[in-house]
């Protein structure tokens, strides 16, 4: 059964387009703009939307993601109000959506009634940023069992048996690193990007989508090059940090997504 994640992409491909993945933070700056950012960012040209859910150790996170999920953590909000806040997006929207969280707020809420609740609230997917391949049985065992796609990530200095292992783990998608380190913008895409997309390309049919440090049209382009999908975080969550008439919110978002997209001048 091909999934949403899985058909978005083989719809995309047989377009010939590639996916754009943008990365914001749940309950930043609230639930509320939450429910309402995610249709807007389908209808400025996103394909697949992940949504961070806030911890209190993020050590994958760079500066601007880190105070996002602060400023979310703030409100106290639970998992199952994320799960609620899904459910009411699923009302606007039917774009996938991809949950990236850490592994302590999943273990905590149990991992089979995380799994089947993100599903029945309407998440496709699941990326955890802590949890290795050799420990994820349990974990992918309840994805699969409620139809969920695991997704783990690769990095450029992933060997090619290690990549294999994560191949074999990953459903939906293989999340590349761009660079070694946190998330954050960056000037320059690392020039390890191309050779690190060949050597997953070897060893699964999987799509490839390339995330960290992307920030730019130019950069978006250059990813969309050598992969199936470019996915931008932390240069969307400062561009929502650095709003200041929240009512301006969502335009400003779709506007900058499409600049990132090269859409803004289009019909699109």
């Amino acid at each position: 059964m091909v999934r949403r994640i899985g058909a978005k992409f083989q719809e995309l491909k047989a377009k010939g387009e590639k996916a754009f993945i943008p990365f914001i933070m749940a309950g930043d700056p609230d639930l509320e703009t939450t429910i309402r950012l995610v249709p807007e960012l389908e209808r400025s040209g996103s394909h697949i939307v992940e949504l961070g859910i806030p911890f209190s150790d993020p050590v994958a996170d760079g500066p601007t993601i880190q105070r996002a999920g602060a400023r979310a953590l703030r409100h106290g909000y639970s998992m199952a109000d994320y799960l609620k806040a899904i459910e009411a997006i699923r009302l606007k929207t039917s774009v996938p959506l991809l949950l990236f969280s850490y592994y302590n707020p999943i273990f905590r809420y149990g991992i089979d009634a995380l799994t089947r609740d993100a599903r029945l609230a309407g998440v496709d997917g699941i990326l955890v940023t802590d949890i290795t391949p050799e420990e994820s049985e349990e974990y992918r065992t309840c994805m699969e069992k409620h139809s969920l796609d695991p997704v783990f990530l690769a990095a450029p200095t992933s060997s090619a048996k290690r990549i294999e292992k994560i191949a074999a783990c990953s459903r939906g998608f293989i999340y590349v690193v761009s660079r070694a380190g946190v998330t954050g913008a960056q000037q320059q895409l690392s020039d390890t990007v191309g050779p690190t997309v060949q050597r997953v390309r070897k060893l699964t049919e999987l799509p490839v989508a390339v995330g960290f440090g992307i920030s730019h049209p130019d950069q978006v382009q250059a990813v969309w090059q050598v992969c199936d999908g470019a996915v931008v975080g932390s240069a969307i969550v400062g561009a929502m940090e650095n709003v200041k008439d929240p009512s301006r919110l969502l335009p400003e978002i779709g506007a900058f997504c499409k600049w990132l997209t090269g859409k803004n001048n289009s019909n699109s």
